[in-house]
């Protein structure tokens, strides 16, 4: 599989083997730990959603480095925290005979997994027939029958060199919460982590020489609850050496709690964590002499991916067919016209300013199953794309990224739902006279996912010329019955994105809601088909029978904004011939982040740099003020020039 072995015979990012040294004295040891976490389905180096290479992470990939790092010290031990048979489809192998993320982690050699909140979202039975497959030992120490025995073991004890290790595992104890509403977790009862490790240090002492904790939990207390972090487990138990983190999606290196080595390896298999411990034998007893941690990136500094293995590949080539084969089912047929028009202006997604026939096809479909007054959904994908013809499922995920994004229904006012708007429309900067393109704001577009969320089946304008918080206008019903502060609705939106917005600082901060419905729940799809992917699929086949013609609701629009300014068309057409820049961040990441305005005064500086990218005399433009009248005049410029420069030469005729 040449595509995902990037055709290189490099190592990319894995550990180098250090340079030889003075050997040491044959009583000192040295121990490595590796940690991964968060993998979430990340077998080979590929996603399968959407049906395309991705080399950022993958098993096969941290598989090469770690072979490197069991070169460099024989005495290795890799560890697993958690959320591993979840997203990138491998729920796929749910219901079939192997699950890749087992054949993988067995072929690897992991000498513990630890379960994730992730591992329970499709119910005991699943669990039970997946985790079964796995040969080696299971932990979740803080999770308990109803007769008062572990679910599975708090602690597993591995050796090294005649060095014991004792593996203390334990989930965050937010699964109860993950969970509600649904029977995956029924006959266990979830306890707290840092009780439950000071009880397994109690079992383990005397029977090892050093403690490590492997923990389905981020650093920090989990949306402010007590005993949600590994910090108050590192406070709580100093006897542990070190704790591989994992849950948040957080990279990090290095932290020391009371004395605790603590180090997380962010998500999908972008990073390895390493821990390496160093002992000496005195009087006949172990003794830690010293302790390290940091986190290995796949990807090195000078962004070569570390290569996939390519016999574990082989191994996974299988499970890969299968998961193509499944992205490239044809769902549907798009007839009558393309879902997102091509963008106006470079740099500037249509799918972000404007209403398209995509957002308004996420409506329709979340509308449908959730009966909801008003739903709202985000498209982080600016090169949104599904043009007329066949609807493969992969374009579905393509246009809705957001793999886990669901549809929760919540009981809100119309306060509640325009305060909601107006954080959304932050998205946006305010426009200024002059301004002929919508722009972004920095920090926004900057996010960790695009933030720009659309509304459906209610009306409304977005008035850029109005300060942040008060520019929503004309919030109506799509009767056009206006919308009070004080009506109560039903909104259907992600629950993730409603946690985030309750949470401190959120635009809804505080604020209960009830929970009236969720597509995830085991009454309504199941944690599975309950996505609005799984949603969208299911709409087209069965509601639609196969084929999708869309409808344009007309329900929303951007306002303050000169797109009428004859001058407007002399800048889309300088943008587009690469002429004139849409702004972007300082590392060029994130484009259009300020308007172009045609009332500014323009510099000589600028006159210049765009003169000579246009090939044109800076000095016709001498007396030029504004960058309006700059722009129009250069565009003319380019026209009359162009016949002469770029027509194409006219064979005589014979």
């Amino acid at each position: 599989m040449s595509t995902l072995l990037m055709g290189s015979a490099m190592v990319g990012a894995s550990v180098p083997v250090q340079a030889a040294t003075t050997a040491a004295p044959a009583a000192e040891t040295k121990i490595t730990l590796l940690g991964t976490s968060d993998i979430h389905g990340r077998f080979m180096p590929w996603d399968y959603a959407l049906d395309g290479p991705n080399p950022n992470g993958s098993l096969t990939q941290l598989f090469t480095m770690i072979k490197e790092i069991r070169k460099e010290n024989p005495h290795t031990v890799l560890l697993d925290a958690g959320d591993s048979i979840q997203d990138n489809s491998a729920e796929l192998f749910n219901d079939q005979p192997e699950s890749p993320m087992m054949v993988a982690m067995n072929e690897m050699g992991y000498d513990a997994w630890a379960f994730g909140n992730h591992e329970f979202n499709f119910g005991l039975d699943v669990l039970d027939k997946i985790s079964g497959q796995y040969k080696g030992p299971v932990l979740a120490g803080n999770i308990y029958k109803e007769n008062g025995e572990r679910f599975l073991p708090a602690y597993t004890i591995v050796e090294r060199d005649g060095i014991k290790i004792g593996v203390i595992g334990m989930d965050t104890p937010m699964i109860s919460d993950f969970e509600k509403g649904t029977d995956h977790l029924d006959g266990l009862i979830v306890k707290n982590p840092v009780e439950e490790t000071k009880k397994a240090v109690k079992e383990l002492e005397g029977k090892v020489d050093v403690m490590i904790g492997l923990m389905h939990m981020g650093i920090e207390n989990e949306n402010g609850i007590p005993g949600t972090g590994v910090a108050d487990i590192a406070n709580a138990v100093p006897e542990l050496t070190a704790i591989f983190a994992g849950h948040m999606h957080k990279l990090v290196k290095k932290e020391e709690i009371n004395g605790v080595l603590i180090t997380e390896p962010d998500k999908y298999g972008t990073h390895l964590s390493r821990i390496d411990l160093t002992f000496e034998k005195k009087d006949g007893k172990v003794v830690l002499k010293s302790k390290e941690a940091t986190a290995v990136p796949v990807k090195g500094a000078d962004g070569i991916p570390a290569v996939s293995d390519p016999a574990l590949e082989a191994k996974l080539q299988p499970f890969h067919e299968f998961a193509r084969a499944d992205a490239n089912i044809v769902v549907a047929e798009l007839k009558g016209m393309n879902m997102v028009e091509k963008n106006e202006i470079e740099g500037i997604p249509t799918v972000q300013i404007q209403e398209t026939p995509l957002s308004d096809f996420f409506h329709e479909v979340m509308l449908y199953y959730s009966k909801a007054d008003v739903v709202a959904h985000q498209i982080d994908n600016d090169k949104a794309k599904l043009d007329v013809g066949p609807i493969k499922k992969k374009d579905i995920a393509y246009n809705y990224q957001y793999a886990g994004g669901e549809i929760t229904v919540y009981k809100v006012t119309g306060k509640d739902l325009k305060d909601y708007m107006e954080w959304a429309v932050g998205y946006f900067n305010s426009t200024r006279p002059g301004d002929v393109t919508v722009s972004f704001d920095s920090k926004r577009r900057a996010s960790k996912y695009s933030t720009n969320d659309f509304f459906g089946n209610v009306k409304y304008e977005v008035d850029l010329t109005k300060p942040y918080g008060s520019r929503i206008t004309n919030l109506r019903k799509m009767d056009e019955t206006p919308i009070k502060a004080e009506d109560v609705l039903k909104l259907g939106m992600n629950a993730y994105r409603m946690e985030a917005l309750q949470a401190k600082g959120g635009a809804l901060e505080g604020r209960k809601f009830e929970q009236l419905w969720s597509s995830k729940a085991e009454s309504a799809f199941g944690e599975t088909q309950g996505t609005i992917r799984n949603r969208a699929i299911a709409y087209l086949k069965e509601v639609k029978k196969g084929v999708y013609e869309p409808t344009i609701q007309h329900n929303w629009k951007i306002t303050g904004v000169e797109t009428t300014a004859s001058v407007r068309a002399d800048v889309v057409a300088l943008i587009n011939a690469g002429i004139l820049s849409v702004p972007k961040t300082e590392d060029g990441k994130y484009t259009n982040i300020a308007s172009i305005n045609i009332k500014d005064a323009v510099t000589k500086e600028e006159i210049a740099e765009l003169s000579s990218k246009a090939k044109i005399d800076a000095s016709k433009f001498a007396n030029v003020k504004t960058k309006g009248e700059f722009y129009h005049l250069l565009n003319q410029a380019v026209k009359v020039a162009a016949p002469a420069t770029s027509a194409p030469a006219v064979a005589p005729k014979k």
